[in-house]
């Protein structure tokens, strides 16, 4: 969700387990195993889009594209590329919260996960949400 080109998001993966292996001995057993995973990768994540950010714009090689499975998911990729558009013009914590949220993780969970309250969660979502929904509105996304 934070990188729009394949290589872009496995080099995010591979910083997200190096960093999930050196904090590893911090972890102190207070919250979930899987709570004290999302926050450093999220953290990861949002260290590694700010950085990706400030990089000079690449231009991806085309790729091999197999038009049998382009045909038939045409307009499942395109509803998903108007998400994934939409969802770039978030900004870090909105993407977090989106993030989280399409993780099916509960309104506690996405709570932990950023270090906020719960009410300050479901707050900051639904407003998120509305956020994105004005967002694929504007860009003519609807759908």
């Amino acid at each position: 969700m934070y990188m729009n080109d394949v290589e872009q998001q496995r080099d995010l993966f591979q910083e997200i387990v190096m960093q999930l292996w050196k904090a590893y001995p911090t972890f102190k057993g207070k919250s979930k195993f899987s709570t004290w995973m999302y926050r450093v990768a999220l953290n990861t994540a949002l260290v590694y889009f700010k950085k990706d950010n400030r990089k000079v714009d690449k231009i991806p090689l085309d790729e091999n594209i197999d038009l049998i499975d382009v045909i038939e998911n045409e307009l499942k990729e395109e509803k998903l590329a108007y998400l994934y558009k939409a969802v770039q013009e978030l900004n870090s914590v909105e993407k977090a919260l989106i993030f989280l949220f399409l993780e099916n993780q509960s309104h506690r969970e996405i709570a932990e996960n950023l270090g906020i309250s719960e009410i300050n969660a479901r707050v900051k979502l639904n407003r998120t949400k509305e956020k994105l929904q004005f967002i694929i509105k504007k860009n003519g996304y609807e759908f």
